[in-house]
């Protein structure tokens, strides 16, 4: 690893979520970190369009992109626009493909216009859906990480995953995923980093790991 080069890492949240997911991640002083953050799109707004806006907030050389659950989608879009040197993404998927069924057939039978988001009102509700069930006993710990409640930014954010369009993984990527991920279940996930145990929250629970392994993926030719 060069110590001398210098990395700009901008990190993308998952949805509905806020950067503070990231404060427990810590990285050597050459590996600049970048929050990026949601905006609430038009309700009509396409994936490209939205993904757009995040270009003039991303600037300097050894630009890395890390993304989160549907931030992980956001960054794969982003980096179609530039020239990221690395594109990981965590507790995501890399194509249409490694959605779950029940999000396959939903875009198949558009069964997810029918969804009500009213109770995005409900915060246990919104942190079982975002981050699993496993945070079923934890969940004031997750209050403040999920902030973003807009009812339009959510239809909008169920529709751009289940829709999304992506036939085969791009080139350059690294997945990293749990084994226990109940969000996208790692049986319909492939060739990725897989932490053992590790649930749709491994951002948060396994912060030890990306702290200790994230320099090293980065650096590596």
């Amino acid at each position: 690893m060069n110590q001398e080069t210098i990395y700009n890492v901008y990190m993308m949240p998952g949805m509905a979520a806020n950067p503070k997911i990231f404060d427990f991640i810590s990285l050597p002083k050459n590996f600049i970190i970048h929050y990026l953050e949601w905006e609430i799109p038009d309700i009509n707004e396409s994936l490209k369009d939205y993904s757009s806006r995040f270009l003039n907030k991303i600037k300097g050389e050894n630009i890395v992109l890390i993304g989160v659950s549907f931030g992980g989608i956001i960054i794969q879009e982003i980096s179609k626009l530039i020239n990221p040197i690395k594109i990981i993404i965590i507790s995501s998927v890399k194509s249409k493909n490694e959605l779950p069924l029940i999000m396959q057939l939903s875009r198949k039978t558009k069964a997810y216009k029918f969804f009500n988001v009213k109770w995005i009102n409900d915060f246990e509700s919104l942190a079982l859906f975002v981050f699993g069930p496993i945070v079923k006993n934890r969940i004031e710990l997750y209050r403040k990480y999920l902030s973003v409640r807009d009812e339009n930014y959510l239809i909008w954010s169920i529709d751009k995953i289940v829709n999304w369009n992506q036939d085969n993984p791009l080139k350059k990527i690294i997945h990293i995923h749990g084994s226990n991920d109940l969000v996208f279940p790692s049986i319909y996930i492939k060739k990725a980093i897989f932490l053992s145990g590790g649930t749709h929250a491994i951002i948060l629970r396994k912060a030890s790991w990306f702290n200790k392994n994230l320099p090293k993926i980065i650096a590596e030719d």
